[in-house]
């Protein structure tokens, strides 16, 4: 306990003995051993005399109390007056002192009653509760129990019998102990770390250190990170919530909380109907508060008006910077730049990455790697895409793929696209206007079997991402308007996760538009509008496959910013894609794929489709994969497409 504090409760001791006297003298009951039991006569006619008071001033009662201590801070910091800080304390002291307990109780009359009453309180203060001044001390609007410092309890009974009760969190933190108010744990987190600051958030922070405010940022760029980097600027530390995962009742504890450790306040994403918890918010008083989400802000949520709604940019800090703070000599081994390029991660959530990306290696038992940094970085992103998509954790490479030299060329420059884009997009200021955005978008485009999907997923393991493959039957709706919903949850989660987006089969969605001539026609060009403006404002990375090029509306064509033709493998390609497809196979000695490259023109998808035939064969027999199990497969997959093989009637 601080020597200031134990100051104040002797000096408080002092008027509680004197009120007991005052109390005392001249009372029939005062040595009455079962007094607070009962009310005998001659208690009544003492009371009807009037109990005694103390005559002394209040502040008379605290001098000598040192300025600088804890309870006077907090009342400057509350904006307590003398008589709140007098009540505060009065009220406090039993749970500090037990000592306080028997003379409160002696004090209110009944042994079962140790806590201060706001009778009692006032007495001490050498007031009457028919003082209308100081009875306005206890109105749910006074500092004390709007900002939750004091409770009254005992509601039923009349004011000046009602029990004062203090938070053991404002105890505790009288007490100098700054731990997180018990309440609040599981819905709050508390961030202290300091980070490097963009521009933006060192302009909106120091806004906010002079003259605290709410403010609303919105936008790919107002995720948590962005807003907690603003106050982080305004030298606080930051209390973060998050309303889907707290009970907005709590609002009154944190902004309690943040009043008394002088934090900043990081509430979001919003919900859809924020309004009530918008306007408790705004009864902050000094504490900043930054709210955050993607969704506009609706300004009835607002009782006062002022919030501050801001766009918030997409490039608030060099995340590089934020990298190499984190993971210091440990990343020297390897290219971090290149493995984080593709990650559009804030501050904190770089901080969770890295230590995610620690632990991993520890678990493997190496140093650490790009690989574990990638983990971490992935595991930071919005899984949301799980809900509209199927998720695949790339398990190939660039040598999985048999390609000529210039699609693998063009594949190659989707990768430096995509880790490149907010360097050459955003710094450089090479987006045009309109409301584009970072995004990536590519065409692969080639018979079905050519290398589409496989190549998607190599783009989005050379990235370190996941890949997501939109699946059509949860886009695609009969209702007029259900289509363009579905896609938007899609694109928005996808604006938000670090991931490869993959539509396949995508002139399904993509196609042409066609000439009106009845209402049908009208709503699908509807939705092809609604698609062309979308690519224009997307931020992700996206991958587009079709067999039939021809069916892409020459509109998106045009917002492409690759499109890569995967043509037909000729002999070598599908030689050397049937000898890939057999590593790992027990195969026959003197095995020969070259009759089925030679004779069987097959894409890799039917090459694989043929090996595994091939393979089932020889597990059934319990050897290894021969020649004519090839050509067994081949042939299979031939008659399977509905082609002639001729000369092959025996298979």
């Amino acid at each position: 306990m601080s020597d200031s504090l134990l100051k104040r409760l002797a000096l408080l001791r002092d008027r509680v003995s004197a009120l007991v006297e005052a109390r005392s003298a001249g009372d029939p009951s005062a040595g009455e051993p079962l007094r607070g039991l009962y009310v005998s006569a001659e208690r009544v006619e003492h009371l009807l005399e009037g109990r005694g008071r103390i005559p002394v001033q209040l502040h008379d009662a605290y001098e000598g109390a040192e300025p600088d201590d804890a309870l006077a801070e907090l009342a400057v910091r509350f904006g307590l007056t003398l008589l709140d800080t007098h009540i505060l304390l009065t009220a406090l002291a039993p749970d500090v002192d037990r000592d306080f307990e028997p003379l409160y109780g002696y004090l209110n009359d009944d042994v079962g009653r140790r806590r201060a009453s706001v009778a009692l309180a006032l007495d001490l203060a050498g007031l009457a509760p028919h003082d209308w001044a100081a009875r306005a001390r206890f109105h749910p609007g006074a500092p004390l129990p709007a900002s939750g410092l004091l409770a009254l309890e005992d509601t039923e009974r009349p004011l000046p019998g009602r029990a004062l009760r203090v938070p053991e969190r404002v105890i505790a933190h009288l007490l100098g102990d700054e731990g997180l108010d018990g309440e609040l744990l599981g819905a709050v987190e508390l961030l202290t770390a300091e980070a490097p600051t963009g521009p933006f958030a060192s302009r909106l922070g120091a806004l906010l250190a002079d003259h605290p405010a709410v403010v609303h940022l919105r936008g790919r760029g107002a995720e948590s990170g962005t807003a907690v980097e603003v106050l982080r600027a305004a030298g606080l530390p930051v209390l973060r919530y998050d309303p889907a995962y707290g009970d907005q009742r709590l609002v009154p504890v944190l902004l309690r909380e943040a009043r008394l450790r002088r934090a900043g306040v990081v509430v979001g994403p919003l919900p859809e109907r924020a309004g009530a918890l918008v306007r408790e918010l705004e009864s902050s008083g000094p504490v900043p508060v930054v709210l955050f989400g993607t969704e506009p802000f609706d300004p009835r949520w607002s009782a006062d008006g002022d919030v501050l709604c801001l766009d918030a940019p997409t490039d608030t800090v060099d995340t590089g910077l934020v990298w190499a703070a984190q993971l210091g000599r440990e990343a020297r081994e390897f290219d971090l730049p290149a493995a984080v390029a593709p990650y559009r991660l804030a501050s904190e959530q770089i901080r969770r990455a890295a230590k995610t990306a620690r632990t991993l290696a520890v678990l493997d038992g190496g140093p650490l790697t790009a690989a574990h940094v990638q983990r971490g970085a992935r595991q930071q992103s919005a899984p949301a895409l799980d809900r509209h998509a199927r998720r695949v954790s790339p398990a190939v490479g660039w040598t999985d793929l048999v390609l000529p030299v210039g699609p693998r060329e063009q594949l190659e420059e989707l990768v430096v696209r995509a880790r490149q884009r907010e360097r050459v997009l955003g710094q450089w200021g090479l987006r045009t206007g309109g409301g584009r955005g970072h995004g990536v978008v590519a065409l692969f485009a080639g018979e079905s079997g050519t290398g589409k999907t496989l190549a998607a997923e190599v783009v989005a393991g050379e990235l370190g991402v996941d890949l997501y493959v939109v699946e059509l039957s949860a886009v695609v709706d009969k209702y007029v308007g259900e289509t363009e919903k579905n896609l938007e949850r899609i694109f928005a989660d996808a604006d938000r996760t670090d991931a490869v987006l993959l539509f396949d089969e995508a002139d399904a969605v993509f196609g042409k538009r066609s000439e009106v001539k009845e209402a049908s026609d009208r709503y699908a060009n509807l939705e092809s509008a609604y698609l062309l403006q979308r690519l224009e404002s997307f931020d992700g990375i996206a991958v587009l496959t079709t067999n039939l090029r021809a069916n892409i509306d020459d509109a998106f064509t045009r917002r492409l910013d690759l499109v890569v033709d995967f043509p037909f493998p000729d002999t070598g390609q599908r030689l050397a894609l049937w000898w890939q497809s057999l590593a790992g196979v027990p195969c026959a000695d003197g095995i020969d794929p070259g009759p089925c490259a030679r004779d069987f023109v097959l894409a890799g998808g039917s090459i694989r489709g043929a090996v595994i035939t091939a393979a089932y064969a020889a597990a059934g027999r319990g050897g290894p994969v021969t020649t004519d199990d090839l050509l067994t497969g081949a042939v299979r997959e031939y008659r399977k497409a509905g082609r002639l093989v001729v000369g092959r009637d025996d298979f």
